[in-house]
């Protein structure tokens, strides 16, 4: 009987041993996971910040701080702000600050600035906006050795168009596409961009670069000549091509200008050189084809006469589909390249506001 007891004995202390250390260990393991959790979280309240070209817009980042972890704050905080390019490879930088002291890179100077709207606050606003903007911007927060990141996208509002130049379609390698579009108040398009575009409604049956070396084009009413006719509505991707080599179209983008866009009212009709001096005559320019297409997707403006732009083309924008006048559908109607000498048309201006 004795030795009944001392073996039972012996089991309870045995047992409460080994849930003692259970317990210790369980409790370590929980330890372990909180030291090693997060001390600094960095948040965007939204993935997205809306806009336009010349307005601002506030990129919002907010980043929080566990207090038990810096203890009295002996480490300064640094914010600095970056824009992701298209490769995800490599970062231009924008912002950067540490306390009272902050600098600005490039074409951001004296454009951007932190909101501080609290002691938490790294939102960075960014003002009079370029087209160059558009993109998605790295926050990233360091204290210490910790530091954490989010992710904001700059979208702006405007208009994705097809271009090629007088020599005719698919004839700028990437580099030249690049130029084309800003000789034309643009920028090269993104995928994104043109996806939107083609929810919108764009249907273009010629391949076109696109700012990450893409060469893709957009169907919504698929045909024979393009794709094919039982292929399925979307966005075609060509795929990669070499930059220096490869001709195709190029895709533009756009968005609200500080100018007025307008027909010049003229008694005769004009050459493109007479064209080009009668709007510097009326304190203006000859317009570009992306401030044609600005003014009618933007604007909603609408005109029935063929008239001479900066490139050499001969277009007219109709927001009011009717009879002789793009009957179909809205759309800026392409004439084409005339021959500048000899034909003569109407011209459309662009004033600058100061």
């Amino acid at each position: 009987m004795k030795s009944l007891l001392l073996l039972v004995l012996i089991s309870i202390c045995w047992a409460d041993h080994h849930s003692d250390n259970y317990t210790l260990d369980h409790d370590r393991v929980i330890h372990v996971q909180a030291e090693n959790g997060p001390r600094l979280l960095v948040e965007a309240e939204q993935a997205r910040a809306f806009s336009y070209r010349g307005g601002n817009v506030t990129l919002p980042c907010k980043f929080y701080r566990d207090p038990t972890a810096f203890g009295s704050g002996t480490h300064k905080i640094r914010i600095k702000w970056t824009k992701l390019t298209s490769d995800y490879l490599k970062e231009v930088d924008v912002f950067v600050s540490m306390g009272y002291h902050k600098k600005t890179y490039g074409g951001y100077q004296g454009r951007v600035f932190l909101k501080g709207g609290s002691d938490n606050d790294a939102s960075l606003v960014i003002s009079d906006l370029t087209l160059e903007d558009y993109g998605k911007y790295k926050c990233e927060v360091i204290e210490g050795l910790e530091d954490d990141t989010a992710v904001v996208a700059l979208d702006l509002q405007g208009v994705v168009f097809p271009y090629f130049p007088r020599l005719g379609r698919y004839n700028l390698n990437f580099h030249e596409a690049q130029q084309a579009c800003l000789d034309q108040d643009a920028v090269i398009a993104s995928f994104d961009q043109l996806y939107n575009a083609w929810r919108g409604g764009l249907d273009w049956c010629n391949a076109g670069w696109l700012s990450d070396g893409s060469v893709q084009y957009p169907i919504t009413k698929p045909r024979e000549p393009c794709g094919g006719q039982n292929t399925v509505p979307g966005v075609r991707n060509y795929g990669f091509w070499d930059k220096d080599k490869s001709r195709y179209d190029v895709f533009c983008f756009t968005s609200n200008f500080n100018g007025r866009f307008y027909y010049l009212i003229h008694p005769t009709k004009l050459t493109y050189d007479e064209a080009v001096q009668a709007c510097l005559n009326d304190g203006a320019q000859i317009a570009k084809v992306g401030q044609i297409f600005a003014a009618w997707k933007l604007l909603g403006y609408d005109r029935c006469d063929a008239g001479w732009l900066a490139d050499g083309s001969v277009r007219y924008p109709i927001s009011r589909p009717r009879r002789r006048c793009s009957p179909t559908e809205a759309a800026v109607r392409f004439v084409g390249f005339p021959d500048k000498k000899h034909k003569l048309y109407g011209v459309y201006c662009f004033r600058a506001y100061n």
